[in-house]
């Protein structure tokens, strides 16, 4: 059994269902640990929430429910015990999902798998009945929005200093009916930001748009930026671990340029002599651009692991080296706040780099922007394995200028920064293909044929 994904356990309620909830609660808990337990808006949450919690208490753990909370809040919460948010994050409202924490960092790919194997096996049965443990309510949401809060005033005016650093900006900030309007437009306000918060209210049903925010779902959005006077953009997914930024016209920042430009900013700053930036494939050469220039280095490690990441370039590590900041596209995990992926604090850090640049266009200026394009070829799951594994072959045969990386799916470089990453999609029947090069357009065409072959020969 396969339950895990590249963020946590995701799909239909058919699927993700309060007896799923119940049995991976059991698998997890266990007497003496302590859970917080939090959930997104959605209508089932509060029903998986209830049977997660009796799956921990029936296993002998003790439960403090925290309620509705963005999924970073939780995992705030979870430093020094465990966690389980329910969320399906940018999915869609007929959604939902499990997210397991310990220490603030999502459990790595052992612990998930030890779950799969007990619930797979049934391995569920409660402890005894004078073994279960106990439940109670904990508030964290204040703490939690003061603690992002210091730890970005502290960026850019220092620990003691409560100056407001956003102080004269302008941001609307889109939280799509999701988590990030209990959080995001509180902590620019506390850095003396002007904001307007739009779709604020938590709405399980996500009615003014759909979770996931991309250029076309976030288009009325992106109209109201250009009819007013604000100087930048954000907007969240449903619990607010994503951020996406806009320039004040209302068009989308690239997500790489905004990963290359905080990245570069974590790097300069830092006081070690080897600062690196962990990230993920599909991420772009702007990145390692921007970070080499900055006198750092960049790690890569699969979609979904940046917690994996920095745990790996941690145990290689000696006392020059530190990990900076963590990153995939639209997620980023700060590791001075903490081990987990907050798109609240991005947005704040984010909006303090305007300020400090004097406006979007500024903060972009350093980072070189090549044509990018991102294409799904059609691939059923059972064919991706054979398929992978031909294109191991096949794609540095018909690239063979290129650099080879095979460690999650395959990524080639060339010597003008241009790259392709090919690699399978582990929620949906595709084969991914991102390339970024000044003729993009070709090197997908020819990357997409390869492709294509591959998955028909794999029939």
């Amino acid at each position: 059994m396969t339950l895990f994904g590249t963020a946590g356990i995701r799909g239909p309620v058919a699927e993700i269902t309060p007896s799923l909830a119940l049995a991976v609660g059991q698998a997890a808990g266990e007497p003496g640990e302590t859970f917080v337990v939090g959930r997104d808006g959605r209508e089932t949450g509060p029903a998986l929430a209830a049977a997660m919690e009796a799956g921990l208490e029936s296993a002998g753990a003790d439960v403090y429910r925290i309620g509705r909370v963005p999924t970073p809040a939780l995992a705030f919460a979870s430093r020094g015990r465990r966690g389980v948010m329910l969320t399906a994050s940018h999915n869609p409202p007929s959604d939902n999902g499990i997210k397991l924490f310990v220490d603030g960092v999502e459990y790595d790919r052992e612990a998930e798998r030890s779950i799969e194997a007990a619930v797979d096996a049934n391995d569920t049965e409660p402890a005894p009945w004078n073994e279960w443990g106990h439940s109670d309510r904990l508030a964290v949401l204040e703490e939690y929005r003061d603690a992002v809060t210091a730890y970005v005033r502290g960026r850019f005016v220092g620990d003691d200093d409560r100056g407001d650093v956003l102080a004269g900006l302008s941001i609307a900030v889109d939280c799509g009916n999701g988590m990030g309007g209990l959080a995001t437009p509180q902590v620019l306000e506390r850095l003396g930001a002007d904001v307007v918060a739009v779709n604020a209210n938590v709405d399980g049903h996500f009615s003014a748009r759909p979770s996931k925010p991309t250029p076309e779902t976030l288009s009325e959005f992106s109209s109201f930026l250009a009819s007013g006077t604000f100087d930048v953009g954000l907007a969240h997914d449903g619990d607010a671990d994503r951020l996406v930024v806009t320039g004040p016209d209302g068009a989308v920042i690239h997500e790489d340029t905004v990963l290359a430009v905080v990245a570069a900013h974590y790097v300069t700053q830092s006081d070690a002599a080897d600062p690196v930036v962990v990230t993920t494939p599909n991420a772009s050469a702007r990145i390692d651009e921007r970070v080499r220039d900055a006198g750092g280095r960049v790690e890569r490690v699969r979609l979904g692991a940046l917690h994996e990441g920095i745990a790996r370039e941690r145990r290689r590590a000696d006392d020059d080296t530190a990990v900076v900041f963590a990153a995939e596209p639209w997620k980023h995990v700060h590791p001075a706040l903490g081990g987990w992926i907050d798109g609240v604090a991005s947005a704040a850090l984010v909006a303090g780099l305007v300020a400090g640049a004097g406006d979007t266009d500024a903060l972009r200026a350093p980072v070189t922007e090549r044509p990018y394009r991102k294409v799904s070829v059609d691939c059923p799951d059972e064919r991706k394995a054979d398929a992978m594994a031909a294109l191991e072959t096949e794609l540095p045969a018909t690239f063979p200028d290129a650099t080879v990386d095979t460690d999650y799916g395959v990524r080639l470089e060339f010597s003008d920064a241009s790259w392709i990453l090919v690699r399978p999609s582990g929620t949906e029947p595709y084969v991914r293909i991102y390339a970024e090069s000044d003729e993009v357009d070709d090197l997908v065409e020819r990357a997409s044929d390869v492709v294509e072959t591959a998955v028909d020969d794999a029939a």
